[in-house]
């Protein structure tokens, strides 16, 4: 099958290096160093799933028409890079696999022509040098919509499955929510530079990352959300841990801490940042706020992370984790 893979970063390189591996003909987008080390050697593909070299077609705009093209940008450049590649996407199903949740909505007012799918990648990939994707850890592609017409949905599922493992979720809108939450890992390594382990050992920075995803439930269910079940985080467990105290509501990052393993997962906040790039936190815990505002409701825990990582992105200079703890005491 001819696939395109516009983003071919930490997900959108493995998915494609995946895809490369189970026959399908691939064309990946990058740019830069990234861009011309897939050239020159490939996509190097490591760890978990692993080692493979893919040999794909890189260019920085698809260069032909694909049967399927997976969009696997940061949130907030997917309307460019749908814009940019517009002559190759009339027609063509879309499967955005983005963090956040206003991706299907977002693409839709991008490529209107074309049938959009929602993809959350509950793996975890890591993009530190040009050409080389390391997985740390293995996990499914679940694939949804937002409409009762689930025929796209299903035609992706098929399309990808022989890759890697992939799920259909009907709430595909409940299972944007409970990435939401897994994607709460994401903020406190990017101010730190620590890896998500590390920050999850440490009991002052746990019980911050506690405290957003508890805010991020809190809001969710009060904005009526249906979370759908994700690495084992369900609605009957989620309103537990609304209601929880915060001592008690710590098993959660540390039940994520167990199912990332023991190689460091520096989380895709954090490596937007190493590498001099703007991070997708508006669409993570900046999701959070916007979500509360529209209720009437504050998130001052998510909040502040937001600044504090855009703090960071302007300066390049990390925080201590007694620096960062001092911010929420104020």
């Amino acid at each position: 099958m001819r696939i395109g893979v516009i983003g071919a970063g930490a997900v959108g390189g493995a998915i494609a290096a995946l895809l490369a591996r189970a026959g399908d003909e691939v064309e990946v987008t990058a740019r830069g160093g990234h861009l011309a080390a897939i050239r020159e050697d490939g996509i190097r593909l490591a760890g978990a799933w692993g080692d493979y070299t893919a040999k794909v077609e890189a260019n920085p705009v698809l260069s032909r028409a694909p049967e399927l093209v997976i969009v696997a940008t940061k949130a907030q450049d997917s309307a460019a890079a749908i814009e940019e590649n517009a002559g190759m996407l009339a027609g063509i199903p879309l499967l955005i696999v983005q963090n956040g949740l206003d991706g299907i909505a977002n693409a839709r007012l991008a490529a209107p022509r074309s049938d959009i799918v929602g993809g959350l990648a509950v793996f975890a990939s890591s993009y530190l040098s040009p050409g080389t994707i390391t997985v740390t850890t293995t996990g499914k592609l679940f694939i949804g919509i937002d409409t009762d017409d689930d025929l796209p949905a299903r035609y992706v599922v098929r399309a990808l499955n022989r890759a890697l493992p992939t799920e259909l979720v009907p709430n595909f809108s409940g299972a944007q929510w409970t990435k939401l939450v897994i994607n709460q890992v994401n903020a406190l390594p990017a101010v730190t530079g620590l890896s998500a382990q590390e920050v999850i050992t440490n009991p002052a920075l746990r019980r911050i990352m506690t405290a957003s995803m508890r805010e991020n439930v809190r809001i969710g269910f009060a904005g009526r959300v249906r979370f759908e079940p994700l690495q084992g985080l369900g609605p009957r467990g989620l309103r537990l841990f609304s209601l929880l105290p915060l001592w008690a509501g710590q098993v959660v990052p540390l039940a994520l801490r167990a199912r990332l393993g023991v190689r460091p997962n520096p989380g895709s906040t954090l490596q937007s940042i190493r590498r001099g790039q703007a991070t997708e936190i508006d669409y993570l815990n900046g999701a959070v706020v916007r979500a509360a505002d529209k209720l009437g409701r504050s998130a001052p825990v998510n909040a502040t992370l937001v600044e504090i990582v855009h703090e960071v992105e302007k300066t390049g200079s990390f925080l201590t984790p007694a620096e960062v703890v001092a911010r929420f005491s104020r």
